[in-house]
């Protein structure tokens, strides 16, 4: 950035009264880490002053003999804070000994971003935001609308409404006045689940808009005493949170190079190169899944029944299709886009992206085949039917979704060494830690079971 620039940015923050800045960066978890900076420094942090123990964090790894990471802020991404609008936010890379930190989450988004440009495509992503927002009373989980409950909410009129002039209009209010574009939002199918859809953008820009929104619905959430949750499954009996990925690549001309070809014979609205894109995808979708769903609680959600109303509407296949919620992989109603319904909404974006990307670009590279779209309801289908035409089921645990990803060679590629065995080993200790758990489950089964 020139030095103008600089001072250009710097003017109309100052303008604004802007006194404070955060260059921001995340850590495996996709969870947001700073230092706050008075303006009048701005100069020494866009340069890079801004210094990190990385030893002190997950996922950024670090001796902590090390040489700390600076956080390099990006002004392309400088967003005023809307419940502190003395402060702005810079999502910002990871530098160290003078050159890009490798396990940076940011930097492994843009590298593969770039060898989408080297091959003449920009990424376009939209992500479906779904999230709980809880009454803050002491951890418990209990909806901020004091409305009877319904045994099927989805799309309640009434309990929309009910929230709108409590925290939900804000939010909204906020993520226009940031330029996103919020086209719709609704009650979702549990009890206190929204949805907010706004406009997609280039692949690393909404994964910065991700990791802020999160931050956002919370605060909003919390001034009138509650909280926002995107825990994958808070309730078991209740639907999840995802959080699809919807993504096209555009080409040089900005014209959307997954919109149908005139003669589509898989008639789905989807052009040659969507379908090699989404062969590839499928070749990689459990390694991808262990990123775009990193919790064990994930895998809670990713069932085909143990909802309240039914089936839970989330993907348990390695499997494509047209408008058909059963597949994993979906190509909405008119085409054009190709949808990842596995990631959910504890997904660190950046990493979640890198690997559907990767995957999808392998696809158009080598030309890959995705056989014939799936358009009956895979619910429905025993798994023999389903072992009969070609459809597996996606890793059922975090451990088999670790393994998955370990076992892949492109997981590798797209994190480097370090970040591939930092993650490995941080997510395999979890799901130990979650074994070595007694639960309420076992105790209500087996203490007075003999």
């Amino acid at each position: 950035m020139s030095t103008t620039d600089l001072d250009q940015l710097k003017q109309s923050l100052l303008a604004r009264n802007i006194k404070y800045l955060l260059p921001t960066y995340v850590d495996m978890h996709g969870v947001p880490k700073t230092k706050m900076v008075p303006i009048a420094h701005m100069e020494r942090m866009m340069g890079g002053s801004e210094l990190f123990t990385g030893a002190a964090l997950d996922g950024v790894p670090q001796d902590v003999s090390d040489e700390e990471v600076a956080a390099h802020p990006d002004p392309d991404s400088c967003m005023v804070v809307p419940w502190r609008d003395d402060c702005a936010w810079f999502s910002s890379d990871l530098w160290t000994e003078g050159k890009p930190f490798e396990p940076c989450n940011r930097g492994i988004l843009k590298k593969v971003l770039a060898q989408a440009a080297d091959m003449g495509y920009r990424v376009n992503c939209g992500i479906e935001a779904e999230f709980y927002v809880f009454d803050d009373n002491e951890n418990k989980v209990d909806p901020l609308s004091d409305l009877p409950h319904l045994e099927k909410p989805a799309y309640d009129s009434v309990r929309l409404m009910d929230n709108l002039d409590v925290w939900l209009s804000e939010t909204v209010d906020a993520m226009n006045e940031l330029g996103w574009d919020v086209y719709s939002f609704d009650h979702e199918d549990g009890i206190g689940q929204f949805e907010i859809d706004f406009d997609y953008a280039e692949a690393l820009t909404m994964a910065d808009r991700f990791v802020f929104l999160r931050v956002l619905t919370h605060e909003m959430a919390r001034k009138h005493g509650a909280y926002a949750s995107f825990m994958p499954k808070p309730y078991g009996d209740k639907a999840g949170n995802g959080a699809h990925y919807n993504m096209s690549l555009a080409g040089v001309d900005g014209s959307n190079l997954f919109v149908a070809d005139k003669e589509d014979p898989r008639g789905c609205g989807l052009s040659e190169i969507g379908y090699q894109f989404i062969a590839g995808v499928l070749k990689h979708l459990p390694a991808i899944q262990a990123v775009s769903a990193p919790t064990v609680n994930s895998y809670k959600r990713l069932i085909v029944k143990g909802s309240t109303s039914g089936y839970t509407w989330a993907p348990c296949f390695v499997s494509y299709g047209n408008n058909n919620r059963t597949n994993t992989v979906r190509i909405p109603g008119g085409g054009g886009r190709v949808e990842l319904r596995s990631a959910d909404s504890a997904c660190n974006p950046y990493l979640g992206m890198a690997m559907m990307i990767a995957a999808g670009l392998e696809g158009i590279r080598d030309k890959l085949d995705p056989g014939e779209p799936h358009r009956e309801n895979l619910y429905y289908k025993s798994d023999e039917e389903r072992l009969a035409a070609g459809v597996n089921w996606l890793p059922r645990t975090l451990e088999e979704a670790v393994t998955a990803f370990a076992e892949d060679p492109l997981s590798r590629e797209v994190f480097g060494d370090v970040m591939f065995d930092a993650w490995v080993e941080f997510k395999r200790a979890e799901w130990l830690s979650y074994l070595n758990h007694v639960s309420d489950w076992e105790r209500d089964r087996y203490l007075k079971f003999f």
